[in-house]
C-alpha cells in the first residue's frame, strides 16, 4: 500500500510536546531525519516484501502522477524501520497501533507492519477515523511494553484501477470493479446532496446501527466547498478525510499523552490501493 503524503512525528513522553507536521498534496515529509538501521526489523522488512509482486512500472507511474509523493509500502516500511531504529524502536519493545479503514484492503499495510513489529492494537473504523477515541488510546497506552515505544499508523485509503480510475479498485475474486473507499464515497455523496440542495430531510440523522458512517458524514461537512471545487472529487476526497482525521488524532494523543511510556511515533498519510497483482502505495 501507499501512504501519500507520509508524515512521521516522534513524541518522546518525558521531554517533548506533541505536534503534527503540516502536510501538502505534492510532498512526502518526515520531520525527523535519522540515519540508522535496526538489523532484526530490517531483516523482517526484507522477508515481508519478498513475497509481493515486482513493481509494475505502468501502475507506478499512474499512481505517482495522480498522487505526487507516493511511495510503495516497501519503501515506506524500510524508511520507518531505519528512522525509528536509531531512536530505540525494536520489535521486542514496541507496540503497533493503527487507525485504518475497516475495508480488508486496508489490512495489507497493517499486516505488513504486524509482521515487522508484532501485535496490533486497532484504534480505527470506517474510512480510517479513530473511533476508539480517548478510551481506546488510553487502553492501548497501557499495553505498551515497559520502558518501550508505540508506533501509531493512521489515515484514509483510496483505490485506483489499472485504467487510472480513482475511487475504484479491482478486488481478488470479484469481477465487479468496486468502490474504494466505499464509506468515504458514500459520505461524499451525502455531502454533495447537501451542497447541491438535493438532500432529503429525515429525522434519522444518527442511527446506532450505522453510527460510524453517520459520524464520517458529519466529519467531512466542513469540506463541502473544497470537494465541490476540486478538479477531481475522488482524488481530493482522501486528502480532505486525512485533514479531518489528523485533527482528531492530534486531539486524542494530546489528551492521552500522559500514558505514553518511553516514546510514541505517529505515521499518517493516505493509503493507495491497486489491483491484487500490483503493489500498494
Amino acid at each position: 500500500m501507499k501512504l501519500s503524503p507520509a508524515v512521521i512525528t516522534l513524541f518522546v513522553a518525558t521531554t517533548e510536546a506533541f505536534t503534527v507536521a503540516p502536510t501538502g498534496h505534492g510532498t512526502s515529509k518526515i520531520n525527523m531525519i535519522i540515519n540508522g538501521e535496526t538489523e532484526t526489523a530490517s531483516e523482517k522488512v526484507a522477508s515481508v516484501f519478498s513475497k509481493l509482486p515486482e513493481e509494475n512500472a505502468v501502475v507506478d507511474k499512474l499512481v505517482k502522477t495522480n498522487f505526487p509523493g507516493a511511495i510503495s509500502n516497501k519503501d515506506l516500511a524500510t524508511r520507518v524501520v531505519e528512522l525509528l531504529g536509531e531512536k530505540g524502536f525494536k520489535p521486542s519493545n514496541s507496540l503497533l497501533a493503527t487507525s485504518l479503514c475497516a475495508d480488508e484492503l486496508a489490512r495489507e499495510l497493517e499486516d505488513e507492519f504486524v509482521e515487522i513489529y508484532g501485535n496490533n492494537f486497532n484504534l480505527g473504523g470506517l474510512s480510517g477515523f479513530p473511533f476508539a477515541g480517548n478510551t481506546g488510546f488510553g487502553a492501548m497506552a497501557a499495553h505498551i511494553p515497559d520502558d518501550g515505544f508505540c508506533l501509531v499508523i493512521h489515515g484514509p485509503h483510496v483505490g485506483i484501477t489499472k485504467e487510472g480510475q480513482i475511487g475504484k479498485v479491482e478486488r481478488s475474486g470479484i469481477a465487479l470493479v468496486d468502490n474504494c473507499c466505499g464509506s468515504a464515497i458514500a459520505a461524499s455523496n451525502y455531502l454533495k446532496g447537501i451542497t447541491d440542495g438535493g438532500a432529503t430531510i429525515t429525522p434519522k440523522i444518527q442511527q446506532f446501527t450505522d453510527f460510524q458512517q453517520g459520524a464520517v458524514q458529519e466529519l467531512i461537512l466542513p469540506f463541502g466547498k473544497r470537494l465541490g471545487r476540486a478538479e477531481n472529487r475522488m482524488r481530493e476526497l482522501p486528502y480532505a478525510l486525512y485533514d479531518s482525521q489528523e485533527a482528531l488524532v492530534t486531539d486524542i494523543v494530546n489528551t492521552g499523552k500522559g500514558g505514553i511510556k518511553k516514546g510514541l511515533a505517529i505515521l499518517g498519510g493516505i493509503q493507495i490501493n491497486t489491483s491484487p497483482d500490483t503493489l500498494d502505495y
